[in-house]
């Protein structure tokens, strides 16, 4: 049995010592590679590293701009403008092992444009980089003269107007972006005008509202004399009366430029106040002899005396179609009366007033009117209700005002001072009062171009 017993523990060793003397496998060495999903970015966009390492079990990833991660498959954006050595160390039992790649990162390059929507010539257009990474910039403006700037936020007149295209180029070491946008510049509106009669000088002239006080002869009046100015902006016509000649007094109308000059209605006794009812196409005027008369906006159809106050002098007519009334003022009994626009239904609106101008503000509900009984007997612009009610003082300024107009579209009064020689101008309510012009030898009518 002993001999038995030590067989089989031989044979036991001679089976076991050959596996005992074995060497192990080394560990396999990982292989490190990855993609990104862009090799050319531009700043703040961000870039996607798909890891395709093998037998690694971590990961440290360096993006050359001194940021890292250790996460398999990172994101990452660049801050900068250059170039970037992205290097990723894949670790494992095997060892290590490093894979780089270069990233070019161009400058982000956008830009805006101020008051994009209302760009007019001769304003600067003001354009401003809002670009990322750049070190220098390229502009071109579009114009004939392809004009430029390196500027960073540039501004450019443009002398035409046009639709332009604007190009910014965002300069790096790394490259270079480019940004396009058309935009569209208009010429600019026309200045608002101020005309009036500058009764002593004998002219119709107009002052432009643009600041500079520049002042323009529209029309020479030698030979004729009124106070009375109305305008009908959409047929281009200016129409003003004449009361130079007694008996022989005239309705004029002319182009806005003073040219086309033609008298329309003639043989009328001293013609004041004119209004215009464009709706109907009609003109009406106040006149020495108690009539406010009226015609068609050519001179055809003459009613004269649709409204009369027997031994009155009317000075002032103005008109609410909206309403179908006018408004007028007879300076003998001292009254200002309100009537239907046929001229039917005449009475006494406000008692004991006269003056020489009245203006309806139908938008508002309002009349305006020279009194010159106000004010210790002075004279002052004031207004009501349509109906005479709520009567406030726009300025007590003593002068006789001839002339009123409204610009709604910045809610302003225009009147003339025909004895302060000036031009005025304030809110609908009388604050902010200005003088646009003084210095004035007696200006009267006065109408707004808009």
């Amino acid at each position: 049995m002993t001999m038995k017993r030590f067989a089989l523990l031989y044979l036991a060793l001679i089976a076991i010592l050959p596996n005992a003397c074995k060497k192990e496998d080394p560990p396999v060495e990982p292989s490190a590679a990855f993609t990104a999903s862009k090799t050319t970015a531009v700043v703040d966009e961000e870039i996607t590293f798909t890891n395709n390492s093998q037998d690694a079990t971590s990961y440290t990833w360096s993006f050359g701009d001194g940021t890292t991660s250790t996460e398999t498959s990172p994101k990452k954006s660049y801050a900068t403008s250059s170039v970037f050595t992205v290097t990723l160390s894949a670790l494992g039992p095997g060892g290590t092992k490093v894979s780089t790649q270069q990233v070019t990162v161009l400058p982000y390059v956008a830009f805006t444009v101020e008051n994009e929507n209302a760009l007019t010539t001769t304003a600067p257009v003001k354009f401003t980089s809002t670009s990322k990474g750049a070190t220098s910039y390229q502009w071109t403006f579009g114009d004939a003269a392809n004009s430029t700037s390196t500027d960073a936020n540039p501004s450019f007149t443009y002398s035409a107007a046009g639709t332009y295209t604007v190009t910014l180029k965002a300069i790096s070491s790394a490259g270079q972006s480019t940004a396009s946008k058309q935009i569209t510049v208009a010429a600019p509106p026309a200045s608002k005008e101020l005309y009036y009669v500058e009764y002593n000088a004998g002219f119709i002239r107009k002052l432009t509202l643009d600041g500079s006080g520049t002042v323009s002869n529209v029309l020479d009046l030698t030979g004729i004399a009124g106070p009375g100015l109305a305008i009908d902006q959409a047929g281009g016509k200016i129409y003003f009366s004449d009361f130079e000649v007694t008996g022989e007094g005239k309705i004029w109308r002319m182009n806005l430029d003073g040219t086309g000059l033609e008298a329309i209605v003639t043989g009328l006794v001293d013609p004041y106040g004119i209004a215009l009812d464009l709706t109907a196409g009609k003109v009406y005027w106040a006149d020495d002899d108690g009539n406010i008369s009226r015609a068609n906006l050519d001179g055809t159809n003459l009613q004269t005396g649709i409204v009369n106050i027997a031994g009155g002098q009317m000075r002032a007519v103005a008109l609410d179609p909206a309403n179908n009334k006018m408004y007028f003022y007879e300076v003998n009994l001292e009254n200002l009366y309100v009537a239907n626009l046929d001229g039917s239904n005449p009475s006494i609106l406000i008692s004991g007033v006269y003056g020489y101008a009245i203006l309806v503000d139908s938008q508002n509900g309002k009349l305006y009117f020279d009194d010159q009984n106000a004010n210790g007997g002075d004279g002052a612009l004031v207004y009501t209700n349509l109906d005479g009610t709520g009567r406030s003082t726009i300025s007590a300024v003593a002068t006789r005002i001839y002339g009123m107009a409204i610009d709604y579209t910045e809610n302003k009064l225009y009147w003339s001072g025909r004895d302060s020689g000036e031009l005025n101008r304030a809110n609908l309510d009388g604050t902010d009062p200005e003088v646009l012009k003084d210095g004035l030898s007696s200006p009267r009518g006065i109408i707004l171009k808009l």
